[in-house]
């Protein structure tokens, strides 16, 4: 049963319509096991590569075995969080976002809620066209390293695409979002950009979404958040947009407030 289960995942079909015979040697069934392994992690299957690691230790029975079986799991968890950074900046990629929004959503109960924030770079285009895309990768690592600055526990940056990114804030209630939101925004239009360059000055849209209770639907979240952020563009930009809970009007934090014209676009969560 052990090995036809090995070869099954591992996809080793004899080449001739004849029944091959399975390996009875333990190192040769210890290798099947330790190719399904590898291959079901480069997948992401986590739990089942871990069981066929298991089944290679058992059979080898050895220290040796187990020195493989630590290796392979150094490995396995260094590719696991491989695949969920994004290759330039080293915050969290997409695909992470979508499946720990996913994740989050699906609680029971999410004690003071739920807030993303989703952040853009203002005329981030300029900066590309005027200094070279090259120049361009430098300011996207710099943002990151300044938004993950002063996130609170539990709380992470994702890179949602091009300028754009995320934070994820578990627990938080709009306000205390709003507040977080607004230090970054700050922080980023105080930053030594001349550091960069001597003429260069980078300022931040971001728009705050906030779901209570029991929300299941990731897009309506990210969706309403991106209404925010070209809420706060069309606002004046440099400026952090939220809905307040009390009438759902769109408010702009912080001095950004005072602005006259500020956009009222129809909610898209519920």
């Amino acid at each position: 049963m052990e090995t036809g289960t090995v070869r099954t995942l591992v996809h080793e079909a004899p080449a001739s319509g004849e029944i091959e015979a399975p390996p009875t040697s333990p190192h040769a069934r210890a290798a099947l096991h330790t190719a399904a392994a590898e291959r079901l992690a480069a997948e992401g299957v986590w739990e089942q590569a871990y069981d066929h690691l298991h089944a290679a230790v058992r059979l080898l029975q050895g220290v040796s075995a187990h020195d493989e079986l630590d290796r392979l799991r150094r490995e396995h968890a260094e590719a696991r969080e491989q695949s969920r950074r994004d290759s330039l900046t080293a915050s969290y990629n997409r695909r992470y976002l979508d499946e720990r929004l996913a994740a989050l959503l699906s609680e029971v109960e999410l004690r003071s809620g739920l807030c993303l924030a989703l952040v853009d770079i203002d005329h981030f285009k300029l900066v590309n066209d005027t200094h070279g895309h090259l120049f361009g990768d430098r300011v996207l690592q710099a943002m990151v390293s300044e938004l993950d600055a002063a996130l609170p526990e539990a709380a992470f940056c994702a890179r949602y695409g091009g300028e754009e990114f995320a934070l994820v804030l578990p627990g938080r209630d709009l306000a205390q979002a709003v507040e977080i939101s607004e230090q970054a925004r700050e922080r980023i239009a105080r930053f030594d950009w001349s550091e960069l360059h001597t003429d260069l000055r980078v300022t931040v849209s971001i728009g705050v979404a906030h779901a209570a209770g029991r929300i299941a639907d990731v897009e309506r979240l990210i969706g309403e958040a991106d209404l925010l952020l070209y809420t706060a563009k069309a606002a004046g930009r440099n400026a952090v947009a939220y809905r307040a809970a009390r009438g759902g009007r769109v408010r702009l934090a912080g001095a950004a407030g005072a602005r006259r014209s500020i956009p009222q676009p129809v909610r898209t969560t519920g």
